[in-house]
């Protein structure tokens, strides 16, 4: 296996364990990406190939590829190596795996997508490429042009590798746009140029210009009409992406160019010759829309509405709303985005050149003000759809930042290139111009005095200015950067504190009290831009800069806590929301907006909130939470009003105050859909639910309820004066768009009255007769009436509506459209759906009950389908959401543990109750493992506590505790165990009366717990050698002897021991992988297993080729369920092969737990990293999502792999005897 060759030099030594660090798990999590829209700057920037489509933003290449589970397109990867406009891109015909790009700064690159890294790179290329193909008749050439020509081909291999001329391509009168290779006709190129005239080169001779193509008709054979705004380029590809239902056998993909000819099968007449080909179209629009269209079915496969094209310089959250976030872009555009669906809502009207800053109105204002490069400042009124305000007073210079004040909503600040800040009213009146002897950049209200702010500017200082008097001097100034200062900010928490980046590349702490700088923060590489206090930690500041990091800080001691490398260039703008200050949104030049949560910087204070300790470990006060070493407190005025809406109630506070907690410290993307949920299933009143709740996964009860009203209001709704914003459907898209749900709700009289308003009587005649043979008489009798007025003979066809709902529910999981098979499930189960089944001698009831049977069965299925394709999509808290729909508590609870949730799974758990408490009891462990990390050894105590028979959980905790003996006697105390001391008699005791678990479990807590080591291996060894033994005798003790302290493991005279202790963990591990079914790392146990059986030196009873037997008949007996590639020929187990997975199977037995089977995956799994590119040590391949460190601070794995591995398998991978924990 390739991991082996990263690690094989830990299992050589035994004396690795001197200087080992503890390397600090990756602080902040990525939860949410907002992907950049396509570019149009260039024509050549889409491709497709086979299952995957790319498009070009500026500065990155987004590839797409179909998950043929569940049939859309997910973002793959995102390749960011150009650092200047990128300007074409090309798909090799011949390898699926390889595209080119090229750049204005003259560079070509060959990507290869699987592996997600560069093959080859050509350097200043004579002219930027303008355009790029791959030449159809050489395996690994590349031919690109610039503007003028000439035809360079590069060929990337082989004998003949380096770049030659085409003798005749060059010097053309008009800019080539694009060209392509002729696919059959070796050597024949064709030339499209920006003046609408097309060069053709045959091998030997020029054919010229042609303006006209001579096709079989002169008619275009069809005509969609995709979008409003107009089309930017477009890609042809032929065959479609196979889907999971079609029986076809797959052809081999021939690419199409979008003029290529559709030679007709012989067998069709003239007229179906014509229809299309089947083919999809990548069509990248003005507006950065981006889409793959399946010509043939008439629909989107994939459709992202629009996207920011350039750099996105500023980010803000609406005050009033915390879902709402704002983006300002060098693209002219103004974007309001919904941060759970991460669409955009709202975007403002017309190009306003390039936009640096945005700042909202204060409340429910709904305005947003903006500053831009060249045309001043304006504010946009979001719900009227306009700009209702403009300023000129800095003439044509750039304003740098924009800043409307919060306490006073009348004021707005701008500052600009000409040296002043100015200060004026919303009406335009000028209260205040602060002049600057240089370029000012950055201006920020105080947040705790309405009338002070403060300014950076170009010549290295600060300012601070008093806003009421009338003196248009600064109050203060502040020396001590050496370069520009850009943005300055208030602390929202201690009054006069304010941070100011500056491009020296530090973040200087000044306090405005102490007229002096308190702290320098230095790490950057590069200007800093982005920076943000946050609102409840008083000491934790953010920064981003244009070294392509964020970097997070402990502003008291000025040290850094986590650096974050996943955007591809300059970062420009950071936010929270005050009401969910752990969740921030970050922007940059690379066009993407990602989303972070903070909260696993405050764990121990979560787990405080979690073990109910008192207010005083939860809430503090400023002056405390900003001593050094103090433990993080919660100091804002949203944990403020939490406490006092607390204390006014009566009644289960608890219930409250994990709920209201809970939402204020997770990220969005469903944790308010959850406990809306939680709050149905525990009897709350419909009344009390919040408008919003019908927009996400509702509990069943509801579900067909609001969809019928929202059908209704889709048909009344009259569309409003302004338009409502992008994208909005027309009234025929809305009737549309009713008349579906409607017909999905088993409604069919008002689907087909809906049908009749939009013209559409065929499809209201076809299922008319399911509502009555009467009505479907009667609208026959209108539509003949209508058409005798018309004089029009035409045949009515229609046929008979059956209601097969069976059928209908796996037509649409096939398709991958899950909530529309839930939803017909429920219709059916609630008995809206007519079908006809046959009537038994038995009467009617029972058939009926068995339809309401099958009917139940199918929603759980649908439920079942959709919950895992959120927790595929990295989504675990939407898929227990969708469990909790149907009241199946042990499954929600199930994929919130999977992904990692764990306290949000104690919070719900708690609420939940007797039902949720197996899996809340698990949780419990898991966070105190957690705990035994951070190290809080008393709050690992405390939620053991709360579990039942939490004893054998108490005596590992005890067990691993490294304190001196009075300090482990204090724990020992607290949870009810006997001290050290007595612990070595009842060892003795119980060894003496042979009580072998006893034995193990007070030798671990006693001064000498190596003792335990020979007693309970032997014990493992001798019931292994038999060949009866199962998992459930072994593993207990096991379990227990893992938690020996690490500093007595490592010891020299317990070598042996330890690595029989590792040996036998590894092959227990494998055991258990097997059980949860976590498929990704059993090769990798067993293959960790045989290397330290091979390289250590040890009696166990286990034989490497008894193990590599054991896995392949695993491999062989589970490639039945899921046949991995479609390439690779299947070969069915021996009879052999069943037999030793069968015994396996016996030896394993079935996971206890509800719903932990199947693999973990937490959030931001699939969500691709721009620049940070690590490989697994346990797969030999690329990490996507969030990357764990192992303990010799270069080897790395996948999160997943390592929460999967720690579950069973307490050591880490690198078999040093470290315990592993990542949770």
């Amino acid at each position: 296996m390739a991991w082996m060759t990263y690690i094989s030099h830990w299992f050589e030594q035994d004396d690795w364990y001197e200087g080992l660090q503890r390397v600090k798990m990756s602080q902040v999590r990525q939860v949410g990406l907002l992907a950049a829209g396509c570019q149009p700057w260039n024509r050549d920037v889409c491709a497709a190939s086979g299952d995957r489509f790319a498009y070009c933003a500026t500065l990155a290449i987004y590839v797409y590829q179909l998950d043929h589970h569940y049939n859309e397109f997910k973002l793959h990867a995102i390749m960011s190596e150009h650092k200047k406009t990128i300007t074409a891109l090309s798909w090799c015909p011949h390898n699926p795996d390889l595209f080119a790009s090229g750049s204005a700064d003259n560079l070509v690159i060959i990507w290869n997508v699987a592996e997600q890294k560069v093959i080859a790179k050509l350097d200043n290329t004579k002219g930027t490429p303008a355009s790029l193909s791959w030449c159809w008749n050489a395996g690994d050439a590349v031919a690109f042009a610039s503007h003028r020509g000439p035809l360079f081909i590069w060929t990337i291999s082989g004998p003949d590798s380096g770049v030659t001329v085409h003798k005749d391509a060059h010097s053309f009168l008009s800019d080539i746009c694009m060209f392509r290779w002729h696919t059959q006709k070796k050597g024949k190129v064709a030339f499209g140029h920006i003046d609408g005239s097309i060069s053709i080169f045959q091998p030997d001779s020029q054919v010229g210009v042609l303006r006209i193509w001579n096709v079989s008709r002169t008619t275009p054979v069809d005509n969609f009409k995709l979008k409003k705004t107009g089309f930017h380029c477009l890609h042809v590809l032929n065959s479609p992406p196979r889907k999971k239902f079609s029986n076809q056998s797959p052809t081999k993909n021939q690419y199409t160019s979008s003029t290529s000819e559709a030679v007709p099968p012989p067998t069709l007449t003239q007229n179906q010759a014509f229809s299309l080909p089947p083919g999809h179209a990548v069509c990248c629009f003005l507006d950065g829309g981006v889409g793959l269209y399946d010509m043939g079915a008439k629909k989107w496969d994939f459709l992202r509405d629009l996207g920011h094209v350039e750099t996105i310089f500023d980010c803000k959250f609406k005050p009033d709303n915390p879902n709402l976030l704002a983006t300002a872009s060098f693209d002219g555009t103004i974007k309001v985005w919904d941060i759970n669906t991460l669409t955009a809502v709202y975007t403002s009207p017309g190009n306003e050149g390039v936009i640096y800053s945005l700042s909202w109105a204060p409340g429910d204002l709904n305005c947003i003000a903006g500053a831009t490069s060249r045309n001043g400042a304006f504010i946009w009124d979001i719900k009227k759809g306009k700009m209702v305000q403009r300023f000129n007073e800095h003439g044509k210079n750039g304003i740098f930042c924009i800043a409307w004040s919060h306490k006073d909503s009348k004021r707005i600040a701008t500052c600009s290139g000409d040296g002043y800040c100015i200060i004026r009213t919303i009406d335009g009146k000028i209260l205040h111009k602060y002049r600057h002897p240089a370029a000012v950049f950055g201006c920020d209200w105080s947040q705790n005095n309405k009338d002070m702010i403060a300014t950076g500017c170009e010549d290295k200082n600060v300012r601070v200015y008093y806003v009421a008097t009338s003196s248009d001097q600064p109050l203060k100034v502040f020396s001590g950067h050496t370069e520009k200062v850009f943005h300055v900010r208030w602390s929202p928490l201690r009054e006069g504190t304010l941070c100011s980046g500056s491009d020296d590349g530090s973040v200087r702490i000044w306090d405005y009290t102490q007229d002096a700088c308190i702290n320098i923060l230095s790490g950057h590489t590069a200007p800093v831009r982005g920076l943000m206090w946050n609102t409840e930690i008083p000491y934790l500041l953010i920064s981003g800069s244009w070294d392509y990091t964020i970097k997070v800080w402990d502003a008291r001691e000025g040290t850094c806590l986590d650096t974050v490398c996943d955007h591809g260039a300059d970062v420009y703008g950071l936010t929270c929301h005050p009401r969910r200050p752990f969740t921030m949104a970050s922007c940059s030049r690379d066009s993407t907006v990602r989303l972070w949560s903070l909260t696993p910087l405050i764990t121990p204070l979560q787990i405080n909130i979690l073990a109910d300790r008192s207010w005083e470990e939860i809430i503090g006060n400023t002056d405390s939470a900003i001593e050094q070493g103090a433990p993080p407190l919660l100091c804002g005025k949203v944990s403020r009003d939490i406490k006092q809406e607390i204390e006014k109630l009566s009644g289960n506070l608890r219930v409250k105050k994990l709920r209201w907690f809970s939402e204020c410290l997770s990220p969005p993307g469903g944790s308010d859909n959850l406990w809306n949920l939680v709050a149905v299933i525990k009897g709350q009143d419909d009344s009390l639910l919040p408008q919003n709740y019908c927009k996400g996964i509702m509990h069943l009860k509801h579900l067909i309820k609001f969809r019928t009203s929202e059908a209704q209001e889709l048909t009344t709704v009259k569309m409003s004066k302004f338009g409502g914003g992008i994208g909005v459907p027309t009234k025929e898209e809305r009737l549309k768009e009713a008349a579906q749900i409607h017909l999905r709700l088993g409604q069919i009289q008002r689907y087909c009255e809906l049908m009749v308003e939009l013209g559409e009587w065929d499809k209201a005649l076809s299922v008319a007769p399911s509502v009555s043979v009467k009505y479907w008489k009667k609208l026959m009798q209108r539509r003949a009436d209508q058409l005798i007025q018309e004089d029009k003979d035409d045949v009515v066809p229609y046929c008979i509506a059956v209601g097969d709902v069976k059928k209908l529910v796996h037509f649409f999981m096939s398709r991958g459209q899950l909530k529309e098979a839930l939803l017909v499930a429920q219709a059916a189960c609630e008995g809206n759906m007519q079908t006809f089944h046959v009537s038994t001698p038995k009467g009617p009831s029972f058939s009926d009950d068995i339809y309401k049977e099958d009917s139940n069965e199918l929603l759980q299925e649908a439920c079942r389908e959709l919950a895992e394709w959120y927790f595929q999509d990295g989504r675990a808290v939407l898929a227990a959401c969708c469990h909790l729909a149907v009241d199946n508590i042990e499954l929600a609870m199930a994929y919130l543990i999977r992904g990692n949730e764990l306290e949000l799974a104690v919070c719900v758990g708690t609420v939940l109750g007797e039902p949720a408490a197996p899996a809340t009891h698990y949780a419990l462990e898991l966070l105190a493992r957690k705990c035994m990390m951070i190290p809080a050894w008393n709050l690992a105590a405390d939620l053991l506590l709360m579990t039942p028979e939490s004893e054998p959980q108490l005596v590992k905790l005890c067990a691993f505790y490294p304190g001196c003996t009075e300090e482990i006697n204090d724990l020992h105390e607290k949870c009810k165990l006997p001290t050290v001391e007595e612990c070595m008699q009842l060892a003795e005791t119980a060894h003496a009366d042979g009580k072998i678990f006893e034995t193990i479990k007070y030798y671990l807590l006693s001064q000498e717990p190596e003792k335990a080591l020979p007693i309970g291996i032997d014990f493992i060894k001798e019931h292994i050698s038999s060949s009866d033994w199962t998992l459930d005798t072994i593993y207990p003790v096991l379990d227990l002897l893992s938690y020996i302290r690490t500093e007595k493991l490592v010891l020299h005279t317990c070598t042996e021991a330890r690595n029989e202790l590792l040996i036998l963990c590894g092959y227990v591990g494998a055991l258990l992988a097997i059980r949860r079914q976590y498929q990704s790392i059993v090769p990798a146990l067993y293959e960790y297993t045989s290397q330290l059986l091979k390289r250590r030196k040890v009696s166990v009873p286990l034989k490497i080729e008894h193990l590599s037997e054991e896995l392949d008949a695993w491999r062989a007996c589970t490639q039945i369920v899921n046949p991995s590639s479609e390439d690779s020929p299947y070969t069915p187990p021996s009879d052999s092969q069943r037999l030793v997975y069968a015994t396996l199977l016996k030896r394993v037995k079935e996971e206890p737990l509800t719903g932990m089977v199947g693999p973990d995956y937490v959030t931001g799994s699939n969500l691709p990293s721009h620049s940070d590119i690590h490989i697994s040590c346990l797969t030999g391949l690329k990490i996507q999502g969030p990357v764990f460190f192992l303990e010799d601070g270069k080897s790395t794995i996948s999160l997943n792999d390592a929460l999967m591995w720690a579950k069973v398998n307490p050591f880490s991978p690198l078999g040093t005897g470290i315990r592993l924990n990542p949770f």
